[in-house]
């Protein structure tokens, strides 16, 4: 990119596409040139682990999948070579190109530019370039690939043996002042260190590894779960210490670290590799890229946004998504670009349409009355399932089943190059059946459904063993056995393949309104965003008020004056003439499917049917009422939300009282709710603040079992330190005791605590202790859930349809959720997920039809004897128990009809079916379980 003029609406980008050296078009990425290129060097992608050519591929799944020709190619440095224009047989090879510049015209700009790993060579303490054997958490990503420099292998650069014992170390690059390193707080290296010692145990189950930290920041979602499972494993130890990485053995390269403990003083460890878990920076180059957009970066070299909207850069019309606001984990950077997308909607909803183009499928075979002939194609997964399962066997033992007429593996099925692949080898074999032994059929099975259809024949024709999660993940100890039971699997889906049966899909139409339910920032955000694109929006809102918990919170972190933020946001939502807002709301009855819901509400405004073709949830969440510590009991303990409206109100009391005592996590991280709040230590570092503000010789203590600053907030935590907050870590074991004393003749309230660093117990008198109260499910979230046809998670609040890849979307089509009703979130995060949210709904509202499954139930009304089984089961709501001449029957309605089989497996005369999931198919299945060669007797 090289300039950048123009103002919202009317962006003229100059750009220059460098030249590949390669007419893509003829490429076929038989990738010959490749092997008879004589430059060799340090693979850029692999983290310069391995080697590479001046001509390649960038990656195993690089979109063209076609070779470039970099920099380093002896014909472009030197005039000489040019060996790979002559092995090309299909004269792709052109060094004629040139750059090209082009200008385009734009309305608005995303800026999706990432982030980058901290490079540990900024700091000497690491030794990483000068010691073989540490490696950043980068490096071992890579060597954990399958496509990485060992083909999934992890080995130690020194002697290329396997590691037995591993250490990470926290915070590399983050967290720190010192010169070279930042502040905050990366947000992912926790998780993805305890990731790395699961993996490594998958490889070496004998393997033992010391993950190193300060605090263990897993305040995402089902994180704290995550955590506890890596504690479980055997051999696997976590030590909270700062580390020096002191020496390396000149003879083994083994690396010395020195860790101090609490019982047993400064310890010196030997480890074979030492891993670094790296810290996320700004994207490389960033302030030209900055001069070039005209956009402001924040002190931390990242883009800066306005706290109320971080979506939005300080150039309107130019919005940012992903790492480039700061670091981020993978949900976050999925529904911010969906949120930077619905942005640009509101800008653009004018040109909607314009320049979209039609899908045109190739026309459907009949092949219903020919033999079938079945392709099989195995996937490695990666190392994901070749690690465990011989894939090269099980593709030999599936030319040796009925009807299977070819078979091959793949590195990645769901690559372009594969799917393509799949496509273009079903056509030439004349396949009538597809088979991908692979993952989960909930994440993929969509797409290989689609690549059928591009070969021509039905979508239905497809079945997908899961050979991942039903296999390799849950035996990796057992690779013979894993291998046996891929080729069971493959083989009940070959024998249901023979008898699949072609289905049609049908069309249906789309209300182009939306309904949120919930009124606090999260509805209200989603509503007008949603609004400014066109539709009507229903906004229903329980209190007879807009605001939600919001309206108990009166400044973020940051600084941001949420009262304000509040009013501006109502105000908009009132003067927005497209969004009805219903307070005093209680939904009596959901019915429907995606793209026509009726919802029936009664309100302030009286009863009300609703006709809507999605639906937001967005009912937020509550505060633990804590029943420990004497809440309740004493007017001087608090939580945190009245502690922050205390201080608004100028609480003196409060304010001016000598000492105060901060409780974090109570309520949750423990057996009734094994779930991280989230916000709670962020909230406490505020109010603290806030405290010391107004009165700088107020004591503060804030008993912590891991601080979660996570992001940004990490520089007002060390503000807080140097504040003079004091910060007292504490066991789960050890949990404070409180009660309420006389000390010299003043009512105090003292804190017992255990402070494991000093070894000995601490007494704290305070005038006031605050408790960080756990976020709970709203009371209704059940009822919601039971309405809508959704589910919840484990911690009882909604749960997506995948964590990470779909976080604002259910299972249930046409069915949306954000904010605190998906998990504890600060209002930055709140806004960018309802922005997200509205962006998926407009996916869904903008067209006139959406496409039903053809995999649904029906009745046979003749063995149909209306007993009402069916009905009393179906949580779609798809079964109605009619009169009819003969009798009380059940009747379908397809498009309710989700296919879950429950009135199927109910029905006790076998009136229903399930189409695509028939007993013939089954049975077969069933049947293929055990070899025909293997007799088995019943008593």
């Amino acid at each position: 990119m090289d300039r950048v003029a123009g103002e919202v609406g009317d962006f003229k980008v100059t750009l220059t596409k460098k030249p590949r050296y390669i007419i893509e078009d003829k490429c076929s990425g038989c990738t010959t040139c490749v092997e008879y290129c004589p430059v060799v060097y340090p693979d850029v992608y692999n983290q310069e682990i391995s080697k590479n050519k001046a001509v390649h591929v960038y990656f195993a799944q690089a979109i063209p999948l076609v070779t470039y020709i970099d920099e380093s190619c002896l014909y472009l440095k030197e005039d000489k070579c040019r060996i790979c224009e002559a092995v090309c047989k299909q004269d792709a090879i052109d060094f004629s190109q040139v750059p090209e510049q082009m200008e385009v015209n734009v309305g608005a700009i995303i800026l999706s530019a990432g982030l980058e790993p901290f490079d540990p060579r900024l700091s000497k303490e690491y030794h990483y370039g000068e010691f073989a054997n540490v490696v950043t958490g980068m490096d071992f990503e890579r060597l954990l690939c399958a496509t990485g420099p060992y083909g999934g292998e992890i080995l130690r650069a020194s002697d290329l043996k396997h590691p037995h014992k591993i250490a990470w170390l926290s915070c590399v690059g983050s967290r720190r002042v010192t010169e070279g390193e930042n502040s905050y707080c990366s947000m992912v290296c926790c998780t993805y260190s305890q990731k790395h010692a699961i993996l490594t145990k998958d490889h070496d189950p004998d393997a033992e590894c010391t993950i190193f930290h300060n605090d263990v920041r897993s305040y995402g979602k089902d994180f704290e779960r995550y955590v506890d499972r890596t504690e479980a494993l055997p051999g696997i130890r976590f030590i909270r210490s700062y580390v020096s990485i002191v020496r390396e053995d000149p003879v083994t390269k083994n690396v010395f670290v020195r860790y101090s403990t609490p019982d047993e003083g400064v310890k010196e460890e030997e480890f074979d590799m030492v891993v670094l878990s790296v810290g996320l920076a700004p994207p490389l180059e960033v302030k030209a890229m900055a001069e070039k957009f005209g956009i402001e970066l924040n002190e931390h070299n990242f883009c800066k946004v306005d706290p109320r909207n971080s979506l939005q850069t300080s150039r309107p019309g130019i919005f940012v998504s992903g790492g480039f606001q700061g670091p981020l984990d993978i949900p976050e950077s999925v529904f911010g670009a969906s949120g930077a997308g619905s942005q640009c909607g509101e800008l653009l909803d004018y040109r909607r349409g314009n320049l979209s183009r039609e899908r045109v499928y190739p026309e459907e075979k009949d092949v219903s009355g020919e033999e079938p002939r079945i392709a099989v194609f195995v996937c490695h997964c990666g190392a994901n399932i070749g690690r465990i399962v011989n894939v090269p066997e099980v593709v030999e033992y599936a030319l040796t089943l009925p009807n299977v007429v070819y078979a091959q593996e793949q590195l990645f099925s769901c690559a372009t190059n594969s799917a393509q692949e799949i496509t273009d080898m079903t056509r030439e074999k004349g396949i009538n059946r597809v088979i991908v032994a692979a993952c989960s059929p909930r994440t993929l099975e969509n797409l290989f459904r689609d690549t059928v259809r591009e070969a021509g024949i039905n979508q239905y024709y497809y079945e997908m063993p899961n050979i991942r999660e039903h296999n390799s993940w849950v035996h990796a100890k057992e690779k013979e056995e894993a291998t046996q039971k891929a080729k069971d699997l493959l083989r009940m889906s070959v024998a249901r393949a023979r008898r699949l049966q072609a289905l049609q899909e049908f069309d249906l139409p789309v209300n182009n309104n939306a309904l949120i339910v919930g009124g606090g920032v999260a509805g209200m955000v989603c509503a007008l965003s949603i609004a400014e694109q066109g539709h009507e929006v229903y906004l229903l809102e329980k209190e007879k008020e807009l605001g939600g918990n919001a309206r108990r919170i009166h400044t973020t972190l940051e600084g941001m004056d949420v009262q304000a933020y509040l009013k501006d946001l109502i105000q908009k939502v009132y003067g927005n003439q497209l969004i009805h807002v219903y307070t005093g709301a209680t939904i009596t009855e959901a019915t429907g499917y995606i793209g026509n819901f009726v919802t029936r509400v009664t309100s302030e405004r009286g009863p009300a049917e609703i006709k809507h073709g999605a639906a937001v949830i967005a009912i937020g969440a509550e505060e633990y009422k804590p029943t420990e510590y004497l809440y309740g009991q004493d007017e001087r303990v608090m939580t945190q939300l009245e502690l922050e409206e205390k201080i608004a109100r100028g609480d003196e009391a409060v304010i001016n009282g000598e000492s105060l005592v901060m409780i974090q996590c109570v309520g949750c991280r423990n057996e009734d709710r094994n779930y991280c709040s989230r916000i709670c230590c962020s909230h406490a570092v505020k109010n603290a603040l806030k405290l010391k503000e107004k009165n700088p010789a107020k004591d503060i203590y804030i008993l912590f079992r891991d601080m979660r600053t996570y992001g940004f907030a990490e520089d007002y935590y060390r503000q807080a330190s140097e504040n003079d907050v004091k910060f007292i870590r504490y066991e789960p074991e050890t949990a404070p005791e409180v009660e309420a004393v006389v000390e010299e003749g003043k009512p105090v309230l003292r804190v017992s605590v255990l402070d494991p660093i000093l070894g000995q117990g601490l007494a704290l008198d305070a005038d006031h202790l605050v408790l960080s109260a756990a976020v709970l499910p709203s009371e209704a979230t059940r009822e919601v859930a039971n309405q809508f046809k959704v589910t919840l998670s484990l911690d009882g609040f909604f749960k997506e349809a995948h964590v990470k890849l779909r976080p604002v979307e259910f299972a249930t089509d046409g069915v949306f959720l954000c904010g605190l009703a998906q998990y504890p979130k600060h209002i930055n995060e709140t806004i960018n997920q309802a922005y997200g949210a509205a962006g998926r709904v407009i996916t869904l509202l903008s067209r006139d039809t959406v496409t039903a499954s053809g995999s649904v139930c029906e009745v046979d009304e003749k063995r149909c004897m209306g007993c009402g089984a069916c009905a009393s089961v179906c949580t779609y709501g798809a079964i109605e128990m009619r009169e009819t001449k003969q009798g009380r029957k059940a009747t379908m309605n397809p498009v309710l009809c989700k296919g879950d089989g429950l009135c199927n497996a109910m029905c006790p005369t076998g009136a229903i079916s399930l189409r695509h999931y028939t007993e013939d198919e089954l049975l077969a299945q069933i049947d293929a379980i055990v070899p025909e060669q293997v007799s088995v007797e019943v008593d």
